[in-house]
Order: structure tokens, then sequence, then C-alpha cells
């Protein structure tokens, strides 16, 4: 009688920063899973956790790391569930620190595992002119002092070790979203690093639970056509991976959503320029044979996918101050609402020129109307009952980007009747560029802590 094959569940706690934290508990008391792994970065979110870093060397990890382990702690801990993260951003260190804390004042005892080595920001400083820019072809010294950050994409190697120290809870800074599962998975069957078939069975795994609620119904309903059943109680998904890297993606019975084949392949195509090239630190992953078939109802087996060797480069996500962005609203409703936010958008275009703002890109725009998609798409047989009008405009400098929203504002006295609701805000706008490295300038390291 054939043996069955060993298997890992993995829950998908999170899909961005600020996502919901309940279903993350759910998961843990329900979901009889061996791994929570919570996904909270996207590439401006570790350029701004560097900027508060940098004010407050104790801070730059994730704003809900605390709340999150405060509530998911004691049932993993009770349940022997691992918990893996990139909720350390910009100072994996001192969220590990703060999370062996909150294990104290729990009473658990844990071993909490922080994985450094993706802050390359020295490195680029220093030999800015050895990288280009992956947009344009510039060099990295281009961006001279307006760079504020610089992480690369580290693999699962670092997961790794830290599970192989023992450690409950592994908190990285940036690494490849779906390395958080593939870690795991790497660490509990055995896989060699340069298996490279199992490695892209690993990186679809993690790639379909990195979005967390997207696979389980959330950014898919669309009422009528794909109907999705109590979405304010959304589930969050568990990945069934086995030793010779099948799939099977399900979800709490008893949670909202659901798990079908439409929204695994919604998920599989996210943020995937070339299916038979996904590259990762890890593996190039092919997903271009992936097949789905549904078994019992929210059970997708997925299968089909493959990996060849690494690219022996690394992805660097780089932050610099590129502009300022002023902006300011105003409403207008009841009849003839359309021509007097039309009118109240041109008053602000020429008020704007007449004083000499000095504007790099503009939006004069409709809410309700035209924001979205412009005038050449827009529906004109029906007219809105109320509009809120916006201008945005990027400039240089904070000075000039508050000039727009106060232009918006003198609208409550200077403008068209009925104007209300006024807002207006400026903002300093941190973008993103892209490099490569040699893996080996970005090694990893591993420090366990104990509670």
């Amino acid at each position: 009688m054939q043996t069955a094959l060993k298997t890992l569940r993995i829950g998908g706690g999170a899909g961005y920063s600020g996502d919901r934290i309940e279903p993350a508990l759910e998961l843990a008391e329900h979901g009889d899973i061996d791994v929570l792994m919570f996904e909270c970065l996207a590439e401006r979110t570790i350029a701004l956790a560097q900027q508060v870093r940098r004010k407050d060397p104790s801070h730059g990890y994730d704003p809900l790391l605390e709340a999150r382990m405060r509530a998911v702690l004691p049932a993993c801990a009770a349940r022997g569930i691992r918990i893996v993260t990139n909720m350390g951003a910009a100072n994996p260190q001192a969220a590990a620190e703060r999370t062996r804390d909150i294990a104290r004042e729990l009473g658990l005892k844990l071993r909490v595992a922080a994985v450094t080595g993706d802050d390359v920001f020295d490195l680029l400083q220093a030999r800015g002119q050895d990288f280009t820019l992956m947009d344009g072809g510039a060099p990295v010294a281009s961006l001279d002092a307006r760079m504020v950050s610089a992480n690369a994409y580290l693999g699962a190697q670092g997961i790794v070790d830290a599970l192989a120290q023992g450690a409950d809870v592994v908190i990285t800074g940036r690494v490849a979203d779906p390395a958080l599962a593939l870690g795991p998975l790497i660490h509990a069957f055995g896989w060699r690093m340069d298996d490279w078939h199992r490695l892209g069975c690993g990186t679809l795994a993690g790639h379909l639970l990195e979005c967390a609620g997207q696979i389980t119904g959330g950014y898919f309903a669309d009422p009528g056509i794909k109907d999705v059943p109590d979405l304010a109680r959304l589930g969050f998904p568990i990945g069934e991976v086995g030793e010779d890297g099948s799939v099977l993606i399900t979800k709490v019975a008893t949670a909202g959503g659901l798990v079908t084949e439409a929204t695994c392949k919604e998920q599989l195509l996210y943020e995937i320029h070339d299916p038979a090239r996904y590259l990762t630190p890890d593996v190039v992953a092919d997903f271009s044979n992936v097949r789905m078939h549904s078994g019992d109802k929210d059970r997708v087996v997925i299968e089909g996918a493959t990996g060849t060797p690494r690219t022996g480069q690394l992805k660097v996500s780089i932050g610099y101050l590129d502009s300022y962005i002023g902006e300011g609203q105003i409403s207008y409703a009841g009849p003839n609402a359309v021509a007097r936010g039309k009118l109240a958008l041109d008053i602000v275009r020429e008020r704007l020129a007449l004083t000499g703002v000095q504007m790099t890109e503009t939006r004069f725009e409709l809410i309700g109307v035209d924001a979205l998609h412009g005038a050449a798409l827009s529906r004109t047989d029906a007219e809105p009952y109320e509009v809120r009008v916006r201008v945005a405009a990027r400039t240089e400098s904070m000075a000039e980007a508050m000039r727009i929203g106060n232009e918006v504002e003198t609208l409550l006295t200077c403008g068209p009747s009925g104007g209300g609701g006024a807002t207006k805000s400026a903002r300093e706008i941190i973008a993103v560029a892209s490099t490569l490295i040699p893996a080996e300038l970005a090694p990893h390291a591993v420090h366990i802590l104990e509670s």
C-alpha cells in the first residue's frame, strides 16, 4: 500500500500592510494549519518605513505588527503553528524584539528570528555608478541624495535557516513574496535548493497565497456577474502543499467567500508578466502549463508548475524623493451640478496660471463623471445629481504643492454656488525605481531571540 504524501498547510494571513486581522485568527483557530504567513510589504511601503526608521531607530516595522501578534500568538503557540512574515519592513531586528516582548507579556515561550541582509542602501550609495536603473538605464548614482532606501528581494534561504534553528516566528524585511511560503516548504520537506521543479511548485503556492483574500473572492466579486457570499466575513486562503509539490487551495468551511477555479485563475495571473519566466531569487518559475480542477466545495487542485535555475541576480527596490503633489476637492449637488463643477475647474485652471504656480503634471476632473477614464469614455446620457471636483498637480516643492489645494478651497466663497465639503492636502512623493545586483552582494543573516 502506497504511503500518503506528507503535506504542509499554510494559511495566507494578510495580503497587504493594512489587511484585516480577524481572518488570520480564524485560520489559526479553525484552519488546522502548520504555518501562518503574513505578506505585508509593497514597494513604497518599505521606502516609507525606512524614513520612519531613520527618525526613530526603534521603529520602521509594520504598524500593525503589535496588533497582529497580540491577536494570533496565543492561538499559534497553543497549536504549534509557525508564523512567517515580512512585517519587519525596514527594521526586522526591532520587529523581532517587539514580538519577543509581546510573547513575554502573554506568558509565551517562543523563539523569534529576524532575517536581515536585504538593506543594501550603503552598497548602492558607495557603488551607485556600478549599477543601472532598469527603467531608462541611467546609473543608480543619478538619484544622488534623493535616494531614501534600497532593499534587495531576498529568497527563501534565510527563512529556511531560521526555521532550522527552531524559530517559532520568522520576521523578514524585503523578501520575494512567494518566499514566505517557499521557505517553510523547503524546511518541511527537505527540498534541495536546486530542485527547480519543486521550487517552481512552491513558488506557485506562495504566489497564490500572498494576496490573502483576493483568492477567496475579495477583489473578484461583481454583483450579478461574479457573486461571492458573505464578503463582510471573507475568509483567507489555506494552501495544502504536498511533498511532491502538489497544491490545493481551500479555506475555513464556515468563513465567507469562496474558492473556485475562477478565483484561483485571477490570482494566478496577478502581477505576472511572463508566465513561463516568473523571475524570483530562488527559481525562474514556469506557470505556462498550470492546470486547475475543482474537487469538493471550496477546494481547487492546481498542478503543472515547474521551474528552471535562478538567475543569480536580485532585484533591488529603490525609494527616492521624486516630487510633491498638491490636491484640492470640493462637491456640488443638485440641478446643474455638472455645469457648476466644470466652471469650478475652469476657474482653478485659470487661477493657477494667473498666479504662476509651477506644475509638471496636472489633473482637472469631476469624480463621478470623468475621473477614472476621461471624457472620451464618459457617459453623457444621464447627468449625475452630484459631483466632486478634484484638482491635483505635481510640483517640485512643498510650497508650490500647497497652493493647489488653496485655490480649490477659495471656491467656497469665490466660486460657483453651492460648493461644500472642501478638502486640501500636500504631500511628499516617494517614487520607486529598480536595479539588479549580484545575489552574493546581499548575504542574509539570522538573529534568534528567546522570549
